[in-house]
């Protein structure tokens, strides 16, 4: 394994069992122990766990939402085919409102060679989007959140009231079909909310995780959502769920 593989191992790992070793991650990654320890260290800095005595802990406690770096090593195949099958829905010169999060950078990347007008609600997608010749980026400004680089505040939120996009991408923490589409931070929510109502069209992207999951601040109902592009089985609980409520779902080719 090589260094991003580990620290994702180890996460992933702590995730499901809250404690491991430092001689039980050594066994199965391949590394030293102190090649272990070193990726402890640099982990623990990041907020995804913290040491112990001879290994470490989870410190990601339920209903808070894993840091940005965490995030961004899940599942990133999986993503990438989420995003590919996002932007094969999307027709040139398309407006489109990019969301917050990792998945959303894939769709960015994703939007290689197309045309859109697009505006992120992150400079992490703003970032991926602007060495593209195709896009035409518009920003909406405001205040940023530190590591996570999204855009909130009055300023984004006026930017949305003042423009009408053809499609939001959105991207959030949780899909249920009751509660809808929901996200932990509450001035994220306010500028997701803005932007689905600045959209004809909602189009929402979650790995199968997202799909069951309720977060703090509720984003819009499932009614406002045009379509659930997911890697969640089709027959699976949320997936019949969200299809008995007349919401279309979209599953990538290749998945």
């Amino acid at each position: 394994m090589n260094v991003m593989e580990r620290h994702k191992f180890v996460v992933e790992l702590l995730m499901q069992q809250n404690r491991a070793t430092v001689a039980e991650l050594a066994q199965a990654t391949g590394a030293s122990e102190m090649t272990i320890r070193r990726d402890l260290e640099v982990l623990e800095s990041q907020g995804a766990l913290r040491r112990v005595r001879g290994g470490a802990v989870s410190s990601l406690p339920g209903g808070v939402e894993p840091p940005y770096a965490i995030r961004a090593m899940s599942a990133a195949q999986a993503k990438e085919r989420l995003a590919r099958t996002v932007v094969e829905l999307l027709t040139d010169g398309e407006t489109v409102a990019l969301d917050t999060g990792t998945t959303a950078v894939a769709v960015a990347r994703a939007m290689a060679g197309r045309q859109f007008t697009v505006t992120p609600l992150s400079l992490h997608a703003a970032f991926a989007l602007s060495g593209q010749s195709g896009i035409h980026l518009v920003m909406p400004g405001g205040q940023v959140r530190p590591e996570e680089l999204s855009f909130y505040g009055h300023t984004p939120v006026r930017t949305f009231e003042d423009l009408c996009f053809d499609t939001f991408v959105l991207g959030c923490c949780g899909v249920d079909p009751l509660q809808g589409a929901t996200a932990y931070d509450l001035d994220d929510v306010q500028v997701k909310r803005a932007a689905v109502a600045s959209a004809q069209r909602v189009v929402l992207v979650a790995t199968a995780d997202k799909l069951g999951r309720t977060a703090l601040g509720r984003i819009c109902p499932m009614q406002e959502v045009a379509l659930v592009v997911t890697d969640a089985p089709a027959d699976s609980p949320a997936v019949k769920a969200l299809r008995e409520q007349g919401v279309e779902v979209v599953h990538p080719a290749d998945s």
